[in-house]
């Protein structure tokens, strides 16, 4: 059948930057209609395999083959010519340019041809785009949609998707799932990069697991489970700890409501948010549950002041810091890990050293006037172990790391100052299973210290794994509370989208 033909074929591919063998033999295949699914941890050689593919690295050792046929894919333009296109995890559009200007510049055919190839390739595809849009007016669903559609206009029959979920509302991904089988119908095969296990198993046909360099399992989607992945990703000294210890920390531990709150919200109000109250307990972990543009987000900023409050008070621990400075507001006990790592996290051209101390300056300890180097080193070591970041050392560029290495610095430095209370907005976005459950081990170890957590995240699964209590923002507004026994994916979900369930009634 057509639809079993081999469009890419990669074999025995090796890759090293001076002594660090980043990929160690790697061998993967892709098929017409095929949606493979790429998983593997931070710095397991995805992105390089991805870069040999598209033609913008060069393999050390083995073969690429498309259709069959060896080619040499020595630079970008050549990978193009092959018909393979990588739609990147965040799209780059030229925001003041129209949809169809972005998608058919680069073209040397007249633009009434490419006028018209546009309007057959959206035809076929059955989706709805206003070509005279501005791109900076699309969401980020509907970017990726004019990304796909650059590469339908260049021919391509090999789909790269990075992360395409990682910012998309529950709307807009089973609107991307619906494209995405649209193309399958259509033989194009797509490799499809995520870190989400869910996603796997609902659009993929097929999976891959990469760790260290090599893949090592691969197959068919229906012959693995969840568990089955997760050990995959694992090293192999890590299968059997992971899990234990955390479960046994989340039965233990007790929450004692009849304490005064450390964090409280009454009648709280923001650009984007409206009469917000609610109560954070010591050593609390409350979820903050919702679809993107619920308003969560500006919650966050404006409680750490880095936005105006418009009415309603915060008290941190029986003290009203409504306003205060972000300084003022991380000296009193609270800090914030935001969502945007690279826009609000991350100083790109410092070192790792700089960049997880840097909010702990203002401590004593750190030095009066001259830096104490040694605490500095002291408390960048302690969080590269914790969280295990890989790093070649402390003075290497934060910018240098992979994503999830640099949200652990960020959320590192954040737990440096000691807070009292840490607003951790999208904590796991971009990190992969073995990191996720170090991030989760060190949660469960800050709540049993008594450090209150506000955990915003658009994870159901993860507000059900960590989360004591729950709340739901919808347009700004929480209009629901669950408890611990309640917390579950279908009525979280529902709360997000603001859909009455109907209470089970015993017969």
């Amino acid at each position: 059948m057509e639809n079993t033909q081999t469009l890419l074929s990669v074999q025995n591919i090796e890759k090293s930057f001076g002594l660090n063998r980043v990929l160690k033999g790697i061998n993967l295949e892709l098929r017409a209609g095929e949606v493979l699914s790429l998983i593997g941890g931070n710095g397991a050689g995805k992105s390089t395999l991805m870069k040999i593919i598209m033609g913008i690295y060069q393999p050390d050792k083995g073969q690429i083959r498309i259709k069959d046929q060896e080619v040499n894919l020595n630079r970008p333009s050549v990978a193009l010519a092959h018909g393979i296109y990588m739609v990147p995890q965040e799209p780059m559009l030229f925001p003041n340019m129209t949809v169809e200007e972005n998608i058919v510049m680069g073209f040397d055919e007249k633009q009434t041809e490419l006028h018209k190839r546009l309007l057959e390739r959206i035809a076929e595809v059955g989706w709805e785009l206003d070509l005279n849009r501005k791109a900076g007016s699309l969401s980020i669903a509907e970017q990726q949609l004019v990304e796909i559609l650059r590469g339908l206009l260049r021919n391509a029959e090999i789909l790269i998707l990075d992360e395409p979920t990682s910012a998309l509302t529950f709307d807009e991904v089973k609107s991307l799932f619906q494209c995405v089988n649209d193309l399958r119908a259509k033989g194009i095969g797509i490799i499809y990069i995520t870190h989400r296990l869910t996603e796997v198993f609902e659009i993929s046909t097929s999976v891959a697991i990469m760790r260290d360099g090599v893949i090592t399992l691969s197959g068919e989607v229906g012959e693995f489970t969840k568990e089955a992945l997760v050990k995959g990703l694992l090293p192999p000294n890590r299968e059997e700890k992971s899990g234990e210890d955390g479960k046994a920390e989340e039965t233990e531990h007790k929450i004692d409501y009849t304490k005064p709150p450390v964090l409280e919200l009454q009648n709280f109000s923001g650009y984007g948010f409206n009469d917000i109250s609610l109560k954070l307990y010591p050593g609390e972990i409350l979820g903050v549950a919702g679809v993107v543009g619920a308003g969560r987000t500006e919650l966050a900023t404006t409680i750490f002041g880095r936005d105006k409050a418009l009415g309603g008070k915060v008290l941190l621990d029986g003290k009203d810091i409504t306003g205060l400075s972000t300084k003022k507001v991380v000296e009193a006990g609270l800090n914030y890990v935001p969502e945007d790592r690279h826009l609000h996290g991350l100083f790109k051209i410092a070192d790792v050293a700089v960049n997880t101390t840097s909010a702990f300056l203002p401590d004593k300890s750190m030095g009066r006037f001259l830096l104490n180097r040694k605490k500095e080193r002291e408390v960048t070591q302690k969080y590269i172990d914790d969280f295990r970041i890989k790093v070649t050392g402390q003075s290497q560029l934060a910018g240098s790391l992979s994503g999830g290495n640099q949200q652990k610095i960020v959320i590192g430095r954040s737990l440096s100052t000691a807070p009292k209370v840490v607003i951790l907005d999208e904590p796991t976005r971009g990190i992969d299973a073995g990191a996720r459950g170090d991030v989760y081990a060190i949660i469960h170890q800050l709540r049993k210290q008594g450090v209150s957590v506000l955990l915003i995240s658009s994870d159901m699964e993860e507000i059900v794994e960590l989360s004591d209590r729950a709340v739901s923002v919808f347009q700004g507004r929480i209009n629901a509370e669950l408890s611990k026994e309640e917390i579950n994916q279908d009525r979280l979900m529902a709360a997000a989208f603001d859909v009455k369930q109907e209470k089970e009634v015993s017969v």
